[in-house]
């Protein structure tokens, strides 16, 4: 019988994974700031991997085993979320929008805050899918290169867009159509992460940063200026600046983004590349400006009102955190009925109030700004139209091309 064989790392590719998960947005928890979006599917296949003896083959994109949904009959759901990822009461006793859902449908939760990163989560569900199994949960919160391989390996569900009438309304523009679910067939986002500048007013003399070319070659930053060590970021960021779309790039394009930043090394321009340790510099001055992430921002912001931020003309790199029912989920239709129930405005609202990361639901303004008008007012969190426009997404890599572009980034950045 055919095997299911996981993909290998590379030494880079390892070391990839390692940093996201020791300093990058892989090591961070919800509210604080953001995790691993690039670690893609180098680390998926190769940590945690199974033993090879006995597992079926992988499925194909849209070939989820059929599974027998007991929704009807069952009233409840089980949802596998991120730690702080869901807003609680002031207590902390309970989840107002969870206990909203089941006092209106009759449907109870089982939420579960057991993900604490992609590769580690991936670990966990694999054995069970791959055997064609339930994994005892019915809705999970992946970010979109996890997301992006369940659904390839064929171990996610097609949704029903006749359950979903909010989500396929107010879904906003900018989340649509990914190229790894395009029409949203298989997945909806919880939410959106968001690279920028950020810069620190007082550091910079009051000039504002308002390009990566400014980062990368303005002598008054000289070893001043952070890069991220997240390869999708930081060359998605740069690809941007000289004119390259991250959803369409070639091999050229990726090399002449190395090149640029390699340029900015040798002359001592950029200081380091850093995972999320670099607030404290930012704060602090030591880092005038740097790539950011957004949520980053808005925590920096309440305590230091020298930090700025800037979405570049040229554009800035988002990714996603993405709702998705496993294959063999006994509950899919309930797990549909509790993602429809976050694309209502109100709810949406009250949830992006607690999170305070990018709201994928249209019509929330009016809503969130009944919670806090100063929210509803932030782009970081609510983005217009002017900088929803702006957003792209790093477009999906073959193992091939993550062995290699993961090299040459790891090369430069020394690591």
């Amino acid at each position: 019988m055919e095997q299911y064989e996981p993909d290998r790392l590379s030494a880079a590719q390892v070391a990839a994974v390692r940093r996201s998960l020791s300093t990058g947005r892989g090591a961070l928890t919800r509210r604080s700031l953001l995790r691993a979006s690039g670690v893609g599917a180098l680390a998926a296949g190769g940590l945690g991997t199974l033993s090879a003896c006995g597992i079926p083959p992988a499925g194909r994109e849209g070939d989820a085993p059929a599974s027998d949904d007991h929704s009807a009959e069952e009233k409840r759901v089980a949802f596998s979320n991120w730690t702080e990822y869901m807003d609680v009461s002031e207590d902390e006793k309970s989840r107002p929008t969870l206990e909203a859902f089941t006092r209106r449908t009759g449907i109870t939760v089982k939420y579960t805050e057991d993900i604490n990163d992609n590769v580690e989560f991936f670990g966990k569900i694999k054995p069970q899918l791959a055997a064609g199994q339930d994994t005892g949960r019915d809705l999970i919160c992946v970010t979109d290169w996890l997301a992006a391989r369940l659904i390839r390996l064929g171990w996610a569900q097609r949704l029903d867009p006749a359950h979903l009438p909010h989500a396929f309304a107010n879904l906003s523009a900018q989340f649509r159509s990914p190229d790894w679910d395009p029409g949203r067939a298989y997945s909806y986002p919880w939410t959106g992460i968001s690279t920028v500048i950020a810069y620190n007013a007082k550091a910079t003399g009051g000039k504002k940063i308002e390009t990566v070319g400014q980062l990368l070659d303005d002598p008054a930053l000289k070893g001043k200026v952070g890069f991220l060590s997240e390869m999708r970021d930081s060359v998605g960021m740069t690809l941007l600046d000289l004119g390259k779309d991250p959803g369409k790039f070639t091999d050229d394009d990726y090399d002449a983004a190395i090149a640029r930043m390699q340029k900015a090394v040798d002359k001592k321009q950029i200081r380091r590349f850093t995972g999320n340790d670099y607030t404290a510099d930012l704060s602090k001055g030591d880092l005038a400006a740097c790539l950011a992430w957004a949520g980053d921002v808005i925590q920096l912001q309440a305590d230091n009102p020298d930090i700025k931020y800037v979405i570049p003309e040229a554009g800035y790199i988002t990714s996603s955190d993405n709702l998705l029912v496993p294959a063999k989920a006994r509950h899919k239709a309930n797990a549909e009925k509790l993602i429809d129930y976050y694309y209502e405005p109100p709810v949406a609202a009250e949830l992006a109030a607690y999170i305070n990361y990018v709201c994928p639901v249209d019509g929330v303004r009016e809503e969130l700004a009944k919670i806090d008008e100063s929210m509803a007012s932030n782009t970081l969190i609510l983005p217009d139209r002017a900088m929803a426009a702006k957003s792209h997404a790093f477009r999906s890599l073959s193992g091939k091309e993550e062995t290699a572009y993961e090299e040459k980034f790891a090369k430069l950045i020394g690591a």
